[in-house]
């Protein structure tokens, strides 16, 4: 699993890096990063809106079917599948275009967690030696990041040490670029927000949690889906966004910066999205079909 995620970090890393090359910070290049994303997979996001619109035209059905069959739990579930089956839609429609971006913020986790190999692609025996000539300096508390290579605390002290930079060789310069870029708005993010426990730093799993909850929850009511969420996607609701906020506390604030974005930015898109493909708009669609398929069958029988 390790070796599928840093692929895909490694994949994810030659697009930050062709925008960090742009822009020359590594903040903007995650927001351009996330913006390329967003556009790929803007496909599943119409499909995602289009089964929550389905789902919002069936809750006055679904409301019947409750009403007739609320003593007989056996009967009410055979119904509603057979309701789901006529119209076409399923409860669990949405979970995989929910469960989708956080495979996309795994792959981030890698790109910005292991910056040297999948994002500058340095040869990895010369982060090797970065890594042991820093563990040879007395003092410093490594303990943080250890567990995703040390990578983070080499750009972190590479220059404050210049036998680190050394090992790089004619990339030092280009190296120490590129930690740099990791100051954004005054903050930096190769930090992780545990490291420093109650601080500013906080903003970002505080962020990550509060956008997400926020958005989906405005567009639940958009569609009309807010009382009528079943199975994973009940769930989904606060365990995903309690799971980004965990993961930004406790990796580098890159990660949660760039979840941030992303659900600001899926919530706009959305936003956009359900303007066309709405509850409103799916019921009028759905009837002028309904009514042409009448129309067509009266002409065959004349």
């Amino acid at each position: 699993m390790n070796d599928l995620f840093g692929l895909l970090g490694g994949l994810f890393g030659w697009v930050l890096y062709g925008a960090y090359w742009l822009v020359r910070n590594y903040g903007l290049a995650i927001l351009i990063f996330t913006i390329i994303t967003k556009l790929i997979f803007f496909p599943s996001t119409i499909k995602q809106q289009k089964s929550m619109a389905k789902n919002a035209r069936l809750s006055g059905q679904m409301a019947a079917l409750k009403e007739k069959y609320g003593n007989n739990r056996m009967k009410l579930n055979e119904e509603t599948q057979k309701l789901y089956e006529k119209e076409g839609v399923s409860p669990y429609g949405g979970c995989l275009t929910s469960i989708l971006p956080m495979f996309l913020l795994l792959g981030v986790f890698y790109a910005v967690a292991y910056p040297l190999t999948n994002t500058l692609h340095l040869n990895a025996g010369m982060v090797n030696d970065a890594r042991e000539a820093l563990a040879a300096v007395p003092g410093l508390n490594l303990s943080a990041s250890q567990s995703y290579g040390g990578q983070v605390d080499i750009l972190m002290h590479i220059k404050s040490f210049p036998s680190i930079a050394e090992c790089f060789g004619d990339m030092q310069n280009q190296v120490i670029e590129f930690s740099n870029s990791f100051n954004f708005c005054g903050l930096n993010l190769l930090v992780s927000p545990s490291q420093y426990g109650f601080s500013i730093y906080l903003i970002f799993p505080v962020l990550c949690f509060v956008t997400s909850v926020a958005s989906q929850i405005v567009i639940q009511k958009l569609n009309g889906t807010g009382q009528n969420q079943q199975g994973c996607m009940k769930v989904m609701l606060y365990l995903l966004p309690l799971f980004s906020a965990y993961i930004a506390y406790s990796v580098p604030a890159a990660v949660g910066f760039y979840w941030i974005c992303s659900t600001v930015i899926s919530f706009v898109q959305s936003l956009i999205v359900q303007k066309f493909f709405g509850p409103g708009m799916m019921i009028a669609r759905g009837e002028a079909a309904r009514v042409a398929l009448l129309e067509q069958k009266e002409s065959l029988v004349k």
